[in-house]
């Protein structure tokens, strides 16, 4: 059971009130800079190490399996803990992690302090958000959810790349880490002059040592595989092969070790009661391959095929951000003022991120930021429109008591969906690239006019600047080789995007088939629950006694009584906005 919160007194409870949400934003802001930090100083950090990529690797898994552990744990621990207190702590272990690498290259030591970010920032998210909820009453929801969301998901996929390429090109990549020492500091110094919601005490059980340890190794092992998978041929390899046994053998054994808790675990079942968490936990996979997928692979294709530096590519996806942003202000406007649904919006955004990802597929090598910028910009309208819709669908009609639970869930959900969706992309243009290569190269033969022209006006060309005309020649042979295997890559990057078109393609008429099917189960059940005996007279025993108007009463009686039950704790103590 999650502590309720009530809000404290103070004489300018808004201000107050408006640092809270500053200082979660901040908190977020931390984590996602310090999550993308190797997207783009990959190379520099393997330079200044002197890191194998095996060894390299543990730098990310490092960081991203401890932050799934923290999405399950963080729940627990605001049980125990002030939530305030909980993320004030978390944001400064970030900060102290971050610099602390910001001034050493010892790999072992960076590990171990990507360990530390990576579970503070699980912490730090759950507990941010949980607080906002908790703290403000459900109708204020849309605009602070687009505020929190402007952290936690627009600066991870726009802003912190252009902050790092910068970096990355006028300092080095130490600086992406200092930098998150004075948002850090900020944002714990807002949050402690927040006027922030007091935990009440209530009965907590014993923390679940068993499964916190079951989900731990299963989180381990699924991150290990979904991140180094492609890399290794996936099951060809023998470690990855019983990595994916064990993971599934613990991840069985923690769902049944759950279910005998009976609620005194980790995983708190209540929350699929909900038919809105549950179909926005199962869209929370697939919103995250989006976003993740769509992230790792405009970067990549502007630095690997089009040879932008880390800056241009960085500020490719800023202006989206803009556009993000923007998205995530008018659907709150619409849901908060208007009363808009927020499954209004889904299938919008689902659009504009298929148009946007087919747009892209359109890609050359010749192409430059401003043949793709169309696209990212609508990539980026889509995604404010799909991600606070599901936010607020997943988390609108939970309780208090299971709130941070399903947050910390969905939050799982998303970022497995991530890891799934970069694998598969990795994995899809690595195949294709191979073939891409035997299919062009088995059309470029010297028996070729075309081919044997090319060859003869590149090495006329490096002959006239001075080459011997034998090196010429064989130039001539490694530059067309090169061209082939670019336009091989390119085509693979153009199925890639592709491929996320196809995603929601085949997903939409999938999730809206769950959508009807839990809508129907959620009724059958609710009339299933108001034939159930309470403290009111039985109707089926007492229906001989009873007229008509009187059956319909009783009827009425039993269902709001069974509402009662069910309905969120009341928001009278919350704070105002």
């Amino acid at each position: 059971m999650t502590t309720a919160l009530v809000a404290t007194q103070g004489r300018d409870r808004s201000a107050a009130g408006g640092f809270l949400v500053a200082g979660m934003v901040l908190a977020s802001l931390t984590e996602a800079i310090a999550s993308t930090v190797l997207s783009l100083g990959r190379g520099d950090i393997i330079g200044d190490t002197y890191a194998t990529p095996d060894e390299f690797a543990w730098l990310d898994i490092g960081y991203t399996a401890p932050k799934l552990i923290g999405f399950m744990a963080a729940a627990c621990l605001m049980n125990r803990v002030n939530p305030r207190s909980l993320v004030i702590g978390s944001t400064l272990v970030m900060g102290v992690a971050c610099a602390i690498a910001a001034i050493t290259d010892r790999l072992d030591l960076l590990v171990l302090l990507r360990v530390m970010q990576g579970f503070s920032g699980g912490i730090l998210l759950v507990g941010g958000q949980a607080v906002i909820f908790l703290a403000y009453p459900r109708s204020h929801q849309p605009i602070l959810q687009a505020l929190f969301a402007m952290g936690s998901v627009v600066a991870p996929a726009t802003i912190a790349p252009a902050l790092q390429g910068w970096l990355l090109d006028s300092q080095s990549w130490t600086w992406i880490f200092f930098s998150i020492v004075p948002v850090a500091l900020a944002a714990a110094g807002l949050l402690l002059i927040a006027d922030s919601p007091m935990h009440a005490k209530t009965t907590h059980h014993p923390f679940d040592w068993f499964g916190f340890a079951l989900i731990s190794v299963t989180l381990f092992c699924f991150t290990y595989v979904f991140s180094q998978g492609s890399r290794w041929d996936w099951f060809e390899e023998p470690r990855i092969l019983w990595l994916t046994v064990i993971g599934t053998a613990t991840l069985l054994a923690f769902l049944g070790q759950q279910v005998m808790a009976e609620g005194q675990g980790l995983l708190d079942f209540t929350l699929f009661k909900s038919e809105d968490f549950s179909f926005a936990f199962i869209v929370s996979f697939v919103a995250g391959a989006a976003l993740f997928g769509s992230a790792f692979l405009i970067p990549s294709f502007a630095v690997s095929v089009l040879a932008f530096t880390p800056t241009d590519a960085g500020l490719l996806l800023l202006p989206s951000g803009v556009l993000f942003i923007g998205a995530l202000l008018i659907a709150a406007f619409l849901m908060q003022a208007r009363r808009v649904p927020p499954i209004a919006t889904v299938p919008f955004g689902i659009l504009m991120i298929m148009v946007a990802m087919w747009m892209l597929s359109g890609s050359t090598i010749d192409s430059g930021a401003d043949d793709m910028m169309p696209a990212i910009l609508l990539r980026g309208l889509g995604l404010g429109f799909l991600f606070l819709s599901i936010t607020l669908i997943a988390f609108g009609r939970l309780d208090d008591q299971n709130l941070p639970s399903g947050i910390g869930l969905f939050n799982t959900g998303r970022q497995l969906g991530g890891l799934i969706g970069v694998a598969g992309l990795q994995t899809l243009i690595d195949h294709n690239v191979a073939a891409n290569v035997a299919v062009l190269g088995a059309n470029v033969t010297a028996g070729i006019p075309a081919v044997s022209e090319r060859l003869s006006t590149t090495t006329a060309l490096l002959a006239a600047r001075g080459m011997d005309p034998v090196a010429a020649g064989r130039a001539a042979t490694s530059l067309l080789g090169r061209a082939v295997t670019g336009q091989s890559t390119v085509i693979a990057f153009d199925t890639a995007f592709n491929a996320v078109a196809l995603l929601f393609v085949i997903a939409a008429p999938v999730l809206v088939a769950i959508k009807i099917g839990l809508t129907r189960f959620t009724r059958l059940r609710a009339a299933q629950l108001s034939l159930k005996p309470t403290g009111f007279p039985r109707l089926d025993a007492h229906a001989s006694d009873m007229i008509p108007s009187q059956q319909s009463l009783v009827a009425s009686k039993v269902r709001i009584d069974e509402n009662q039950r069910q309905a969120p704790a009341t928001e009278d103590a919350r704070l105002p906005v």
